[in-house]
């Protein structure tokens, strides 16, 4: 795997950024569906209904001749490009290709597959999880990513509609708002995802469906993992609904107060005060306090994030917790590749201050084989024994 950036052909040109390939067996294909919730308004624009998009990507037939999928649609790209401060047409988002194939039919040969769902960060667009989503999908799994509409830093929609992020303070009371709503959101796409199993088409356009995405779909095993609030989101929907086997939290706090870490008061989540009877991973990076200035480990011995060491005092399911170290919250996201390749149109400090210090192709390689492993033993009871201890093979990663 490599992640060296495309060179431009001239110093004019904008750099068109490469995703590394997946890692699985299996070709990826991948659509998307607009759904919309008939029993819901949006509580950030209470005059609509609430509506999500979500990326569906599944093993699939050997289809060559089909066209990548694009990474981001225009809208999503604008808008990423103004919030990581790169200059206008330095870089070419729009050209970046998935290493997935638009619409081929999924692969039925082996019967139907776990299912795994992801969530996004607070203010993140559900296509910086593509990497791993990807990659998983190569591994023989179902995934299906959400955007969580307003909160999302954007939402594009059938036609170029864009639906703006909104919930811009993390003020208690908004991301007590955000994480309600996120629960409700990843409930509300699992009935969707039974809709398919039984052959409708929940897609509110109603756009052909590629062949076979429906009879892919096992219900019986389904994961989740998000990156930050998705991180909590995952855990916090799997205390409300059991038809969630087993979750992974990538470096998020599960609190919709921070405590004093944020200067807010320290408001835990229903999951962080209970536990969960099932099996839950917490992969964390290292991050800079900013009360002091330090680099400390975001785990579950460390208080001043106290959401990790209450949740584990309660987890009473499989649990481990791991640390990335070298690395920083954004690398959990597809910035762990992107970033690399435009380093040099960054402020100085960005790159680390995003991703960390940590080798690029080291911590991919660690966070797609851990997060496999994971679902692999819970979902598939395959047991590569990755979490008995720590191994040579991943040197950055410490079990705490």
């Amino acid at each position: 795997m490599t992640l060296a950036g495309a060179v431009p052909a001239a110093a004019a040109d904008p750099i068109r950024p490469v995703l590394p390939a997946n890692t699985g067996s299996h070709p990826v294909g991948t659509t998307s569906l607009h759904l919309v919730d008939p029993n819901r308004t949006d509580p950030w624009v209470p005059a609509q209904q609430r509506e999500l998009m979500i990326t569906v990507s599944y093993p699939a037939g050997w289809s060559p001749a089909a066209p990548r999928a694009a990474w981001l649609e225009p809208g999503i790209a604008k808008a990423l490009e103004k919030q990581v401060g790169l200059p206008v047409g330095s870089v070419d988002l729009t050209g970046v290709r998935r290493h997935a194939r638009g619409g081929v039919p999924a692969d039925l040969s082996r019967g139907a597959r776990p299912v795994v769902l992801f969530s996004p960060g607070f203010g993140v667009a559900r296509e910086l999880g593509s990497i791993l989503s990807d990659d998983l999908a190569s591994r023989g799994y179902v995934v299906v990513s959400l955007s969580h509409t307003h909160d999302s830093s954007a939402v594009e929609f059938p036609g170029g509609r864009i639906e703006p992020g909104m919930a811009t303070s993390i003020d208690p009371v908004a991301m007590k708002t955000a994480i309600d709503t996120r629960v409700a959101d990843t409930r509300f796409l699992l009935d969707q995802l039974a809709r398919l199993t039984h052959g409708d088409n929940p897609d509110a356009e109603h756009r052909v469906l590629p062949r076979g995405l429906g009879a892919a779909l096992d219900l019986s095993r389904v994961g989740m993992f998000g990156h930050s609030y998705g991180g909590f989101t995952a855990g916090e929907t799997m205390y409300h609904d059991r038809r969630i086997d087993a979750g992974i939290n990538l470096d998020g706090s599960m609190a919709y107060g921070l405590g004093p870490i944020a200067g807010q008061p320290y408001l835990p989540g229903e999951v962080t005060k209970h536990g969960l009877d099932r099996p839950f991973l917490l992969m964390g990076s290292q991050l800079v306090d900013p009360r002091t200035g330090k680099l400390i480990d975001h785990d579950r011995t460390e208080t001043a994030e106290q959401s990790w060491p209450d949740f584990w005092a309660q987890q009473r399911g499989w649990k481990r917790d791991l640390t990335l170290l070298g690395s920083r919250h954004g690398g959990y996201t597809d910035y762990q590749a992107i970033v690399p390749q435009v380093a040099s149109l960054l402020p100085a400090g960005q790159r680390e201050a995003t991703i960390g210090t940590i080798d690029p192709e080291r911590s991919l390689t660690a966070q797609r084989d851990y997060v496999s492993a994971f679902f692999d033993l819970h979902l598939r009871g395959r047991n590569s024994h990755l979490f008995d201890g720590p191994s040579p093979c991943y040197p950055d990663v410490r079990f705490v």
